[in-house]
């Protein structure tokens, strides 16, 4: 099955939301343009996704951009890392990045950082990008990408939840921004278990139904486009939805915790019906 669409159909983080919930297996191909002095240049970008998870990315198919990038860091020579992979037995199906472990040449801290470069902050690039197609083509058995691969991973909607914290252009998201006037509805009676940071759980504290974004604003003393881009974030992971209301409502005086959440890994979490529906008449137009 392939999906297809551009950034203007579904934004990227919707897209990624997609993809987590449905624990999808696959390639992701992104393409964006980016003028230079004589035309247009396409730039492409592939993610390799296992059941929801985000495995590793990169911007050519060549198995080289990992290579590349630890080399340039100084760490290790693409002549060594070739030569280990040659003599090493565990190299034919184990991550590049686990096997550099292994043998004493990378830290996990070294492993985190080039996880971050190679996944986290092009994704966050991404999301400030409005003009782009996407095409997922999914895969029950994926050829693991192993000479792309740190070892690292990380579900597409903590991806998304992480890059958004990184992202400081909101323009090409801006009409995805829930309305000022809205308030916001938990789509789960439980705290939620995905790690949170302070001014997000002080938000979540306002998710009864009850409460416009505007006021919950007021009450926290902070501005009104930080609260719509914190419950974006918190919608797009699918543990709130937007509401819609007439008028404001009177504020509750809540009790503002700012412990951080525990994170639980291969958490569960809701697509917004709103958000469902919108996908359903995307794939029925493409069909």
């Amino acid at each position: 099955m392939a999906i297809a669409g551009t950034f203007s159909d579904f934004s990227l983080p919707e897209l990624l939301q997609f993809l987590d919930q449905g624990k999808k297996t696959g390639i992701l191909y992104i393409e964006v343009s980016q003028n230079t002095s004589d035309n247009k240049k396409a730039i492409p970008y592939y993610v390799w996704l296992h059941q929801g998870r985000i495995i590793a990315a990169a911007d050519r198919l060549d198995q080289k951009c990992l290579t590349l990038m630890i080399d340039q860091r100084g760490w290790i020579s693409e002549r060594v890392i070739s030569r280990v992979n040659q003599i090493s037995s565990n190299s034919i199906n184990t991550p590049l990045g686990l096997v550099l472990k292994v043998q004493g040449l990378l830290q996990p801290e070294q492993l985190k950082l080039l996880f971050n470069n190679q996944i986290l902050r092009p994704i966050c690039n991404l999301f400030q990008i409005r003009d782009g197609v996407f095409k997922f083509n999914q895969i029950q058995t994926l050829p693991l990408p192993l000479a792309e691969m740190t070892g690292l991973s990380m579900s597409a909607n903590e991806v998304t939840l992480t890059s958004l914290r990184l992202l400081r252009d909101w323009s090409a998201l801006a009409d995805k921004l829930p309305d000022p006037t809205s308030s916001l509805s938990g789509l789960s009676v439980k705290e939620p278990q995905i790690h949170l940071k302070a001014q997000e759980w002080q938000v979540w504290e306002f998710v009864n139904g009850n409460v416009s974004i505007q006021d919950i604003a007021h009450q926290l003393q902070i501005p009104v486009e930080i609260v719509q881009q914190i419950a974006y974030r918190l919608i797009v992971v699918g543990l709130i939805e937007e509401n819609f209301m007439a008028t404001s409502c009177a504020l509750p005086n809540p009790t503002i915790t700012e412990e951080e959440a525990v994170p639980e890994p291969g958490i569960k979490t809701t697509v917004s019906q709103s958000f469902l529906n919108s996908l359903v008449g995307f794939l029925r137009s493409r069909s």
